[in-house]
């Protein structure tokens, strides 16, 4: 991340002059203030000669014309050493996107183009803050240095070792500060597209009856912003104390220092010129820099990092999600829907590799809805833990996942909003959707994609249908069907499972049926002691229940796997 800012640097050497050359000027005042003072009242007004007094104040106010002539051109310098970083930055995203975007075979992303061209902007502001107050701070403290010496020297024996002491708290500092004030601008975020999405989605989340779960997930957003916050404002007080240190300690150094000064030959005008040093120059200098470093700084970090792909907590690689991204973990799951009642999942150790399709069987109410709830987030285990790609599933972005449980939900819409609602797909991947799940006769029958629909006019497994399509749509690589073929007959389920199980990504089933199970490549027998899994054939042979299953099955009928 830092190559981009080296290459800006390295590429503009005469701003950078020039930014030094007018810096001098910006900072004259700095360098006069102190001297000033000083000899306007022990040459001038104490020694009543106000003409003198009134001239060395007129070199200070011309000091202030000149940093005035200074400031605007170190505004157009830093400026022309900060536009072509922002235009290489700006560059970069595109040219990513549309590589990306030809690779997918789709068109470019203009929303993800907007989204980074802000983080552009960010990133050029807080480049340009932070070279205007690193500058500005090494400009001032040299100043200030030679007007200390030339006023009295050992003036700077009670002003440096603080003002050193200060400025080295902040620096060992500053790498906690910078961890947490990114850490706090990415709780930041992920709270507000937390809630972002919650009043984008009320309707569906009334229709789901999904108010405490809701609720339950973004609260979590806004309790881990809440701790961000309170551990930025521990390690802000330690900037705090370095600006004390460094900035307001010499004060009291220098006024307590005052009879030692005057025996050094010090007057009264050489004391106020030390004091006006330390409190005009000195510390706001300091005070900038802890500021513009620790927030500005950050900033350009975390923007840089968002635009390059360094931050990016779940990342997208040529329109699909890492190999690990899909796999399901659960260690030790224990859940019960009370305190007091018995474990609905005891101790459940499972793994799901990426790409796996798993069946899960057993009777009705021995836990499958409450596994597939486990899995996506829905419900958190009362202990141990469950990972999808290594990340816990209640913090998992809901983009990387999908439950379609057994009432599918239709809302009031066009047939094509209803299954793009999740994704963002092209009208050829539309129809290979809508192909390769079987909702063809129902588009015919509707009257096109246009048609506006709601749940009244389609029959359960038409609504069914459309969910799947939807589902299907999504660039989520974990799927999982709680039952969501019940209400389609046989062969239409058959199609809907086969089609997902070609799809790329990890499935896994709840099974309404038993040819269900043997489409899948393993199977997941829960009977209520024990949880066991295996091909069709090991289970046949381990699990009583499941044989007990096979053996009372009619491939002739459409019997269900609900002793």
């Amino acid at each position: 991340m830092n190559r981009p800012i080296r290459r800006a640097l390295r590429r503009a050497p005469r701003p950078l002059l020039r930014l030094g050359v007018w810096s001098v000027a910006e900072t004259a005042p700095s360098l006069v203030v102190g001297v000033a003072i000083a000899r306007a009242i022990d040459e001038g007004f104490a020694a009543g000669r106000p003409g003198t007094g009134f001239a060395w104040l007129a070199v200070l106010g011309g000091a202030w014309l000149v940093a005035a002539a200074g400031a605007r051109q170190v505004v157009l310098a830093v400026a022309s050493i900060v536009e072509p970083f922002r235009e290489e930055l700006l560059g970069h995203v595109v040219e990513s996107t549309l590589e990306r975007s030809a690779v997918a075979g789709q068109g470019p992303d203009t929303a993800a183009v907007a989204r980074s061209n802000l983080q552009v902007e960010l990133a050029r502001d807080a480049f340009a803050s932070v070279i205007t107050v690193v500058r500005s701070f090494a400009f001032t403290v040299v100043s200030v240095v030679l007007g200390l010496t030339t006023l009295i020297p050992q003036v700077l024996v009670l002003v440096l070792p603080p003002f050193v002491v200060g400025l080295g708290l902040f620096l060992l500092s500053l790498p906690a500060m910078a961890r947490r004030q990114r850490a706090f601008l990415l709780a930041d975020e992920r709270t507000a597209e937390s809630v972002t999405a919650m009043t984008g989605g009320l309707r569906d989340i009334a229709a789901c009856v999904a108010h405490d779960r809701v609720a339950d997930r973004v609260g979590l957003r806004v309790a881990e912003q809440a701790g961000a916050g309170r551990s930025l404002a521990r390690v802000t007080a330690v900037r705090t104390l370095s600006l004390a240190v460094g900035g307001w300690l010499p004060v009291l150094l220098v006024l307590a220092g005052t009879p030692w000064l005057l025996g050094q030959g010090a007057g009264a005008g050489v004391i106020l010129g030390a004091l006006a040093y330390i409190t005009q120059s000195l510390a706001p200098a300091l005070g900038n820099l802890v500021e513009g470093l620790g927030i500005s700084g950050v900033r350009l970090r975390v923007s840089l990092g968002r635009i390059l792909g360094a931050d990016d907590p779940v990342r997208t690689v040529v329109g699909r999600d890492t190999a690990r991204d899909a796999e399901v973990l659960l260690n030790g799951v224990t859940f019960a829907y009370g305190p007091h009642a018995e474990p609905v999942i005891a101790d459940l150790d499972l793994r799901l590799p990426e790409g796996e399709h798993i069946a899960v069987v057993g009777p009705s109410g021995i836990g499958k809805s409450t596994l597939a709830a486990l899995v996506t987030g829905v419900l958190r285990p009362d202990e141990g833990q469950v990972l999808v790609g290594g990340v816990r599933a209640d913090r998992l972005d809901p983009a990387h996942r999908v439950l379609i449980p057994q009432e599918a939900y239709v809302f009031r819409g066009s047939l094509l909003e209803n299954l793009t609602y999740l994704a963002q797909a092209s009208q050829d991947a539309v129809d290979d959707a809508v192909t390769a799940i079987g909702l063809t006769a129902v588009v015919a029958r509707l009257g096109g994609y246009s048609a506006e629909i709601d749940s009244g006019m389609l029959s359960p497994g038409e609504r069914q249908l459309v969910a799947l399509t939807r589902a299907y749509l999504t660039p989520a690589r974990l799927v999982i069907l709680d039952e969501a073929t019940c209400h389609l007959d046989p062969a239409a389920e058959a199609r809907a499972e086969e089609a997902f199980a070609r799809r790329e990504g990890t499935l896994l089933v709840i099974a309404h049926r038993l040819t269900s199970a043997l489409r899948a490549r393993r199977i997941l027998v829960m009977d209520g002691t024990s949880v066991r899994s295996g091909t069709h054939e090991e289970m046949l042979a381990a699990s009583p229940l499941y044989a007990d299953l096979v053996g009372h099955w009619n491939p002739s009928t459409t019997q269900e796997l609900v002793p």
